[in-house]
């Protein structure tokens, strides 16, 4: 009888050990997810008037938000597309400033629906008849945070952009987000290393990128290999948004601080959701210690 109850016992003990188990199994997931903050991305095709463009921006916070997306990034030229048609003139005339009814009204809905953007507008300067590539970040309380003008032009493959852009002359400080500390490029400046390592060396943990990626021979190839390239070296997340359609091949990425693709959108328009964890950057950066191993005092001893 008493080895009866005595094994009763165990048996309920037993079970209450397996309850505590899985329910500090489930703690420790719930703090992997509260850790991990959640990333939209948002690839589609932009049409060349301004307005059909931001009521579909506006759409896609909206979407982002009742996901429960921490920050939602945009590709390049977002506003409109440009054709070759268009002339410097044209560009120029429907260009805005920061202050501008585009990028007020993204900050306006950011606030509305308590979410990070991080999107692209084409800014007016004062050279005539050209305007600067600008990205930019919004807080969920609405204000611009950080604004970045692109200071790589896309004078390559056939193309010329500082036929249409005057270039930036500097790069942005790495901003703090929910998502981590944000480093901003927009498109061609991926091909540059330097500049993603500055912004490393600055302290990002998460580089972003808006993009415009035009199609051609092996130009996917190039994008896929640069994006991984840029995240390996620097220990840290990359999230390029791409626009899609037009002349442009989509294939938005977001890829993690080892080079794994977290994401890639192919060719479809719409939104894209990754967690970031910046546990990932810490434990990449300890093991493939790549920022700490430079050896910055003997670059500068090569002279060419």
């Amino acid at each position: 009888m008493v080895g009866m109850i005595l094994l009763e016992q165990l048996c309920i003990r037993r079970k209450w050990y397996i309850l505590r188990l899985y329910q500090w199994f489930i703690l420790l997931l719930s703090f992997n997810y509260w850790f991990a903050m959640k990333a939209a991305v948002v690839q589609f095709k932009a049409s060349t008037n301004k307005e059909t463009n931001l009521k579909k921006i506006i759409s896609y916070i909206e979407k982002a938000a009742s996901k429960n997306a921490a920050l939602c990034a945009f590709p390049e030229f977002m506003m409109f597309y440009t054709n070759s048609s268009q002339t410097p003139k044209q560009l120029a005339a429907l260009a805005e400033t920061i202050n501008g009814n585009f990028v007020k009204t993204i900050a306006k809905t950011a606030k509305e629906n308590r979410i990070q953007i991080v999107g692209s507008f084409y800014e007016k300067s004062r050279k005539k008849d050209r305007v600067y590539d600008t990205s930019f970040v919004i807080d969920k309380t609405g204000k611009v945070i950080s604004t970045y003008r692109k200071i790589h032009l896309y004078d390559a493959l056939g193309f010329r952009e500082s036929d249409k852009m005057a270039s930036g002359s500097k790069i942005a400080k790495p901003v703090k987000t929910t998502v981590g500390k944000v480093g901003m490029m927009i498109c061609y400046d991926l091909r540059f290393p330097e500049m993603s390592r500055s912004l490393a060396a600055a302290g990002s943990e998460v580089l972003v990128a808006p993009s415009a990626w035009v199609k051609g021979n092996m130009k996917e190839e190039h994008w896929i290999t640069i994006n991984k390239t840029r995240a390996i070296e620097n220990g840290c997340y990359v999230i390029a948004p791409d626009q899609v359609g037009n002349i442009y091949c989509g294939r938005s990425l977001v890829v993690d601080p080892y080079g794994k693709v977290l994401l890639d959108m192919k060719k479809k328009q719409g939104i894209g959701y990754v967690n970031i964890d910046l546990k990932k950057v810490k434990q990449t950066r300890k093991v493939l210690p790549l920022l700490k191993n430079r050896r910055t005092d003997v670059y500068p001893t090569l002279k060419a």
